[in-house]
C-alpha cells in the first residue's frame, strides 16, 4: 500500500504530534473492532476464498493485516529507542510470512488479528510525545515522522476490509478516514500527468480535488457525488457506480466507462 498520510503535513511540536496519534489509534482500535465483527459473521471456509486483491485469497490478506501490526510495531520500537529498527527483515521475509499464514483457519486468523493489533497499541502507549516527531523510514524507503505510524495501520484496516469482499464496502468507511484519503489522494494524482484531467466534487463533505490534466488545462470532466464514493474510486475500491459524470453541461450516462483508469495504489 502506498503511503497514507492523514492530518497536517509539517506536525514538529511533540504535545501535537502526540495528540494527532493518539486521535489515529483509538480510530485503529474501532477499525479493528470492526473488522472483527464482519469476521465473526464469516462461514469458516470462506477464509480460503478470493479477495478483491488478484492471487490473494481473504487469508492472505488477514495476514497481511496482522504482520503489519507487528511490522509498525517495529517502526514504533525505532521511534522509541532511537535504533534503526527496519519494519521488515526483508522484502522476502514479508512475502514468506503472509503465505504461511494464508492458510491458517479463521479462528486463528481472528486471534492472530486482535493480538497483533494489542501488540501494536501496547507498543504506541510506550511512546513519549518527543518520540512522536522522530523520522523513521518505511519499507519503500519513504522517510516520515512517526506519529503517522497510527495513520498508516488505519488506511491498511479501512482498506484491506473492504478487500475482504465480506460486505464491508467504502459506504461504511468512518468520515474522517474517506476526507482524508479523499484529500491525500487528490493530491498525489494531481501531480500525475499522464492522467486526464478530472474534477473531483465531494458535495456532502463540501470539498473538491482536480486529479491529472496536463499543461494546466481545464479539467475534460467533472464527476459529483459522496465523498466515500469519491475516496472509493480513487483507491481503487470501487468503479465510480454512483457518482454523476459530465463534460461541460452534458451528463455521461456511465461513469464507469467515462472516467479513466486509475494507477494503482500501490
Amino acid at each position: 500500500m502506498s503511503d497514507p498520510t492523514t492530518g497536517p503535513a509539517a506536525v514538529t511540536d511533540p504535545a501535537t504530534a502526540a495528540a494527532t496519534a493518539a486521535e489515529q489509534l483509538r480510530a485503529t482500535a474501532e477499525s479493528t473492532e470492526l473488522l472483527l465483527h464482519t469476521l465473526a459473521e464469516l462461514a469458516p471456509a470462506g477464509v480460503s476464498e478470493p479477495s478483491g486483491l488478484p492471487g490473494w485469497t481473504r487469508g492472505h490478506v488477514l495476514a497481511h493485516l496482522a504482520r503489519n501490526a507487528d511490522s509498525l510495531v517495529n517502526l514504533l520500537t525505532g521511534a522509541r529507542t532511537g535504533q534503526d529498527v527496519p519494519q521488515y527483515a526483508s522484502p522476502q521475509s514479508r512475502d514468506a510470512g503472509i503465505e504461511a499464514g494464508a492458510g491458517r483457519p479463521l479462528d486463528e486468523q481472528v486471534a492472530d488479528i486482535r493480538a497483533s493489533q494489542q501488540r501494536f497499541l501496547e507498543a504506541a502507549a510506550l511512546l513519549d510525545p518527543e518520540h512522536w516527531t522522530v523520522p523513521i523510514t518505511h519499507r519503500s524507503g519513504y522517510v516520515f515522522p512517526a506519529w503517522q505510524i497510527p495513520s498508516r495501520r488505519l488506511a491498511e484496516l479501512e482498506y484491506h476490509h473492504v478487500d475482504l469482499n465480506a460486505g464491508y464496502t467504502p459506504a461504511h468507511w468512518p468520515e474522517p478516514f474517506a476526507v482524508a484519503e479523499f484529500r491525500r489522494l487528490g493530491e498525489h494524482l494531481g501531480a500525475d500527468p499522464e492522467l486526464p484531467g478530472v474534477l473531483l466534487v465531494a458535495e456532502d463533505a463540501g470539498l473538491e480535488v482536480r486529479i491529472g490534466g496536463a499543461g494546466g488545462s481545464a479539467p475534460g470532466l467533472t464527476a459529483e457525488g459522496p465523498v466515500r464514493a469519491l475516496t472509493g474510486w480513487l483507491s481503487g475500491r470501487a468503479d465510480g457506480d454512483g457518482l454523476r459524470v459530465h463534460r461541460g453541461g452534458e451528463g455521461l450516462v456511465d461513469p464507469r466507462t467515462a472516467l479513466p483508469e486509475l494507477p494503482p495504489m500501490g
